[in-house]
């Protein structure tokens, strides 16, 4: 039974509970369930704190789990990356006091705070930067007003936290984030098949859309070329009419534009429709 470690709360949570619904997989009733077997899909799910995901995955008590680029990173668990799972998207920068520190190589010498120590750790080195990273569980914003530190390194999406505590973000990111599956390096990916399939079937099935439209014969190539599909359009001939109708997928962004430009070229009876999960 493949065993898959899941964030039992924070802001992966959620999403990756819906991610496992739209594969197939079984959902617990309870939030406070911390182990839930699914013999259907011969699996077992244990909810854990995501920063322990990685940590259980790389010690080999699990074979797979979702958690945070972020976290795999600072864990220095024995876990690779496997598969972006398209949500938790999140941005690792510095700040400072504005007009204090500007650069990177700026914190040498300079205390700086963070929930992501091994990993701040790790980004000063490989400036050959040295500072004492103080590490705090949460509210690193706090740090520098309270003579804790001189410096964050924190995760930002607007910066609205930072500059209300008077920091200003400045270098390049140290890091972009979203949730990954993760696994052991020696696993092998035929040992995670069945579960990396389901799940890029929903992401690739998120991202598109089947439109379907009939179309008379004598526009049929001038539609079909307006798109052409994900590998070629399925085309059948209307019973009694010279008329097609054409089936095709397209990126989800671009479904109404594309709608728009059949109509054009002399389609009609347009209809799109959601796709819930596909292999490609």
């Amino acid at each position: 039974m493949l065993r898959i470690a899941v964030p039992n709360k924070g802001s992966l949570s959620e999403p990756a509970a819906q991610l496992l619904k739209e594969a197939g997989y079984k959902q617990r009733r309870d939030s406070r369930e911390l182990v839930l077997a699914d013999p259907r899909n011969d699996v077992e799910f244990f909810f854990l704190r995501p920063r322990d995901v990685a940590v259980y995955v790389g010690s080999g008590t699990v074979d797979a789990g979702i958690t945070g680029r972020d976290l795999l990173l600072d864990s220095g668990a024995d876990a690779v990356e496997h598969l972006e799972l398209g949500f938790g998207g999140s941005t690792f920068r510095y700040a400072a006091p504005a007009g204090e520190i500007s650069s990177i190589e700026a914190l040498h010498g300079k205390r700086v705070a963070t929930s992501y120590p091994r990993l701040v750790k790790h980004h000063l080195k490989s400036f050959g930067v040295e500072s004492t990273v103080v590490r705090l569980d949460g509210a690193v914003e706090s740090s520098v007003r309270l003579g804790v530190a001189d410096a964050v390194a924190d995760v930002v999406s607007t910066g609205t936290t930072l500059r209300a505590a008077g920091l200003e973000i400045f270098g390049d990111p140290i890091l972009k984030s979203e949730a990954i599956l993760i696994r052991r390096p020696d696993t092998a990916d035929e040992d995670i098949a069945v579960l990396t399939g389901r799940l890029r079937g929903v992401l690739m099935a998120r991202q598109y859309v089947l439109i379907d439209y009939d179309v008379p014969s004598e526009h049929l190539e001038a539609s079909v070329a307006v798109c052409p599909g994900f590998e070629a359009p399925t085309v059948t001939p209307l019973h009694g009419k010279d008329w097609h109708a054409v089936r095709v997928m397209v990126p989800r962004s671009e479904m109404n534009q594309v709608m728009d430009r059949v109509y054009a070229a002399g389609g009609r009876a347009i209809l799109s429709t959601e796709l819930l999960a596909v292999r490609i």
